[in-house]
């Protein structure tokens, strides 16, 4: 996952500013993955050109205010229903994925862990078939191939292990009456400098866009 997806599919429920989206952002991580704000606004900036977001303006306190367009709202869509290739920790991309997933609104989290689970369970199914076509699995040449589609193997069954994990507990807080899914965040208090929204010949530093 990078922080592209994460701030669309933040848009796509809410309007929001740049500083808004830093904070939302590190609270549904669970703060284990602490972004900074210049590389939110060089990501809306991108998102922007991409046609993928739209200002609408600024609020009371000076925030330029930015969403989600059509095709960002779909962009995103496309994103959840898509499985990961191949997800990293520590900060792990998939569990990133469904904690979105599982807070925001409209978004099918059983769908989402359903889908990453086919492809854990094709991509198994796959490496034990290479596996078993080696002629030679106790050959000195084949040992390091044999090693890394070995570890690739308890990789897939420890994610599917606890994609299963995951969706019991999901499933448990449910049936104990936690509502998951939150609304964005209010902004934070005032007195935290809005970014600058008028027209200069210089490039913004960072400080001025938090």
């Amino acid at each position: 996952m990078s922080v592209r997806h994460a701030v669309l599919a933040l848009l796509s429920q809410s309007p929001s500013y740049g500083y808004q989206l830093k904070l939302e952002f590190e609270r549904r991580s669970g703060s284990t993955w602490v972004v900074n704000v210049g590389q939110i606004y060089q990501t809306l900036d991108r998102l922007e050109r991409d046609g993928l977001v739209e200002h609408l303006g600024v609020d009371e306190d000076g925030h330029r205010l930015v969403v989600a367009t059509d095709a960002g709202r779909e962009s995103a869509r496309q994103w959840f229903s898509l499985p990961l290739a191949h997800p990293d920790a520590p900060r792990n991309d998939l569990a990133m994925k469904i904690a979105l997933a599982a807070t925001l609104d409209g978004v099918g989290v059983y769908d989402v862990i359903q889908t990453q689970r086919l492809a854990v369970i094709a991509r198994l199914q796959e490496l034990t078939r290479s596996k078993a076509a080696v002629s030679d699995p106790d050959s000195p040449e084949e040992l390091a191939w044999q090693l890394s589609v070995d570890a690739e193997i308890f990789r897939a069954e420890s994610e599917a292990r606890w994609l299963d994990h995951t969706e019991s507990r999901l499933r448990r807080l449910r049936e104990r009456g936690i509502e998951l899914v939150q609304p964005i965040a209010p902004p934070p208090p005032r007195g935290r400098p809005a970014r600058a929204s008028t027209v200069s010949t210089t490039a913004p530093t960072t400080e001025a866009r938090s």
